[in-house]
């Protein structure tokens, strides 16, 4: 039988909605971005997410509905992320989602936002278990070794910044816009990454953690030098600061997945998250993988990016395991994917995100 499934997604500042089949197919996928929202303020403001989600969320499932040419009652279930995010944007996401569920009678399946960028593979490419999954987004770091739907396992991961949020700090020191990701990206093509120094964080150390807070800060530090010595930042600077900086990212992340692939014995490298839709990181995980023979998967672009498209997709995997949620599903600010890992450091008092 085939499934057909509503995904809904709102866990950070994209509200979107789409609707997948069980036999891999993405009828719809809707995505309403809030980048012109938050622009001013230099990052993502929770409350305005939240306003901005309760707003859109229904206009966003009656487009997936309309562009997938289904109703309501073609539908087999309803899938929506439940954490781990901005606390108020999943509520606004759980809350609809009930909604629907109680008015249709369909059932309700809670996910976990990073299982979805997670499985995002099994989606798009069809790849069977195990395999080594770097999730690299704005919010989360790690890398997961994955067994089943529900079977993960934590080998390393940041202990402080994520990548992404790195890209827009550094974005917001040199004056680009957000997000940061996309604007350093561009101006990183302009540079050269040999120009400028910048370290390479924990390679000194075994295991597979990262950590991105201080080349953060090293990028801080190139310009202050230069504003103090010439009394700006020279474009061509900028952009040299740019190249290094995602130079040093890639370099680091290559060297952890190499370490991390002699860890995990699979045949498959798979990349996901907002950040895998940066080039010169993905040319670096490529090469990698293909230094030690093994296959490298990474989703299209617009699957990279926060989507609800995951979200259906991993509520079909838990669907097919028998999960079934009731009226007292809870929106998670933290949800770990592998509970029996230790919190990273720097997970902060509410306890670990990811």
């Amino acid at each position: 039988m085939t499934l057909t499934v509503l995904g809904i997604e709102s866990s950070c500042d994209d509200t979107a909605a789409a609707v997948v089949t069980s036999d891999r197919r993405v009828l719809s996928s809707v995505v309403a971005g809030q980048a012109a929202l938050h622009a001013d303020f230099g990052g993502v403001v929770p409350e305005i997410a939240a306003r901005a989600h309760a707003e859109r969320l229904d206009h966003c499932v009656e487009a997936a509905l309309a562009q997938a040419g289904v109703t309501l009652r073609d539908l087999d279930a309803i899938a929506v992320t439940a954490g781990p995010g901005l606390i108020g944007g999943v509520m606004a996401g759980v809350m609809l989602a009930k909604g629907l569920a109680a008015g249709t009678g369909l059932p309700l399946v809670g996910v976990n936002h990073l299982a979805g960028h997670a499985l995002t593979p099994r989606l798009t490419e069809g790849i069977g278990f195990p395999y080594l999954m770097l999730l690299v987004s704005g919010g989360h770091c790690q890398f997961l070794l994955v067994r089943g739907p529900e079977d993960f396992t934590r080998l390393g991961g940041t202990i402080d910044d994520a990548p992404g949020e790195a890209f827009d700090k550094v974005a917001k020191l040199l004056g680009l816009p957000q997000p940061g990701g996309p604007a350093v990206e561009t101006e990183a093509a302009r540079g050269n990454a040999a120009a400028v120094a910048l370290p390479r964080p924990l390679l000194d150390r075994p295991g597979c953690d990262l950590s991105f807070s201080g080349l953060k800060t090293a990028v801080l530090r190139l310009r202050d030098q230069a504003v103090a010595a010439d009394g700006g930042l020279r474009m061509g600077l900028r952009a040299d600061i740019c190249a290094g900086f995602q130079q040093a990212v890639a370099e680091v992340l290559a060297e952890k997945t190499r370490r991390a692939l002699a860890l995990a014995g699979v045949p498959v490298l798979a990349v996901a998250g907002g950040v895998a839709a940066n080039r010169a990181i993905r040319a670096a995980l490529e090469q990698v993988a293909g230094a030690v023979g093994v296959r490298f998967v990474a989703p299209p672009l617009a699957l990279c990016t926060d989507n609800a498209a995951m979200i259906a997709w991993a509520g079909i995997e838990r669907f097919r395991l028998g999960h079934r949620d009731g009226m007292d599903l809870a929106a998670r600010p933290r949800w770990p994917l592998d509970e029996r890992a230790a919190p990273m450091l720097g997970a902060g008092k509410r306890g670990a995100k990811a």
